[in-house]
Parts: C-alpha cells; sequence; structure tokens
C-alpha cells in the first residue's frame, strides 16, 4: 500500500498547528504538506517549529495567493513524487476538522479508492450559526440544479484525492474559496467519482476568525458558481 499524505493551507495559522500536525502524525498519514500562504512575518516561528517535525514539509508563498493557488502547490510538488503516493487528504488549519474525523475518510478510502472522497459536515451542529446552515442549504441546491449532481457540502475542506486525478485538478481555475467549487464541477465533467462521507458536528465556534473560512457568504459562492457555469467549455477542466 503507497502512502498518504496530508495537505493544510495555512495563513496565520495558531501554535495548535503543531499539536495539530503531531496528532495527524499518529494515524496513517506519511507525511504532511504545510504550505504557508504568505503569512505575516509574526507565525515564522510557529512555521519554523513546524519545519522540525519528521515527515513534515513546509512550503512557502511570498505573498498570499489563497487557499486554491496553496492546494495547487501542494497538488505539484505530490505530483512530483507520484509513486510514493496513493493519494493525498487536504485539511484546515484552524482545528475545522479533528484527528477523529480526519481517521474516518482516511477508513473509507479503502472502499472509495478512487475518485474524490468528501468529509461531509453536519451543519445541525449547536455551534453552527442559522446562516451558515442556510448558506450551506441554498449553494448545495444551486449547485444540484446547475449541475445536475446532489451534494450535500460543497465547500468542505476534508477531501481525500486520488493520486491520479492530480494533473487535472492542477488545471482547474481558481486560486482562492472558489476553487473548491471548480474542482468538484471538474470531477463532474470529467466523470470522475465523488462520494460522500458524514463527519462529526461542525466545529467552527461561533465568532471564530477562519483565515480560510470554509462557509463564505452563500451569495458570492452562488454568483461564482454561475458564472462558471456560464462560461465556455474549457477541456483543461
Amino acid at each position: 500500500m503507497k502512502n498518504i499524505a496530508a495537505i493544510i493551507p495555512a495563513f496565520n495559522p495558531q501554535s495548535s498547528l503543531i499539536t495539530y500536525v503531531h496528532q495527524l502524525l499518529t494515524t496513517t498519514i506519511s507525511q504532511i504538506i504545510i504550505v504557508n500562504d504568505g503569512s505575516d512575518d509574526k507565525y515564522e516561528n510557529i512555521f519554523e517549529e513546524l519545519k522540525s517535525i519528521n515527515c513534515c514539509r513546509v512550503l512557502e508563498h511570498d505573498k498570499n495567493i489563497g487557499k486554491g493557488g496553496a492546494l495547487k502547490t501542494a497538488f505539484s510538488y505530490i505530483w512530483s513524487q507520484k509513486s510514493q503516493f496513493q493519494g493525498v487528504i487536504t485539511v484546515g488549519a484552524h482545528n475545522q476538522h479533528t484527528v477523529q474525523d480526519v481517521k474516518l475518510v482516511l477508513t473509507m478510502t479503502k472502499v472509495f479508492s478512487e475518485g474524490i472522497v468528501l468529509g461531509v459536515r453536519n451543519f445541525h451542529s449547536s455551534d453552527s450559526t442559522l446562516l451558515s446552515y442556510w448558506g450551506n442549504r441554498a449553494t448545495s441546491l444551486f449547485f444540484e440544479l446547475l449541475y445536475h449532481k446532489k451534494l450535500m457540502d460543497t465547500q468542505t475542506g476534508l477531501r481525500y484525492i486520488s493520486i491520479k486525478e492530480l494533473p487535472w485538478l492542477l488545471r482547474v481555475k481558481g486560486a482562492r474559496y472558489d476553487y473548491d467549487t471548480n474542482m468538484l464541477v471538474a470531477a463532474l465533467k470529467r466523470k470522475c467519482p465523488i462520494f460522500e462521507v458524514e463527519i462529526g458536528q461542525l466545529r467552527i465556534k461561533k465568532n471564530t476568525i477562519i483565515q480560510y473560512d470554509e462557509i463564505n457568504n452563500a451569495g458570492t459562492i452562488i454568483t461564482k458558481m454561475l458564472m462558471n457555469y456560464l462560461k465556455p467549455r474549457d477541456n483543461n477542466q
């Protein structure tokens, strides 16, 4: 069995990321790729400590280019070593995904070894606001209306991706949060299988600042989704 690498896009992360990385390395994950996406200088000590962790590699951007750009940087790095890996799992840098949830998705890769596996969040959690619940419902329904595929959580950042999908994912447009949705649209166009695994409750506390917010304004996401739908078909996707 080949290895699975975890990818963590990070912009101004908290020190808790260091503990989280150590916890991830107790799972079947063999390597962790962290992309410092142009974080402020005051976070440099956190990244220096991450660099000292065995099996943890930090890639760096001179300036912030967004979550999508950070993911592509990591995808390119992993693809250059593709013979070593069966796939990657993307996780958040701000405790959005517990180790238990990561383990659940990793376990399901034994069943769904191809394509993309989404860790679907529970928006009925007491930590979830009414706005985030209806925002998620709206984006999911609009996605289904446009692309005739029902997905419960189009913005989740917890995703397992088979190694063979990385070349076309590097060509998918979008440098920021819109990349999450564009990835799924491109997967459907390519008939790449998408599976859903229900994970634990939504774990983003009210009033918490998440730099890579996976619960963006629903109206903005829907607008981007519609613009992508109306664009001429791109064979690269």
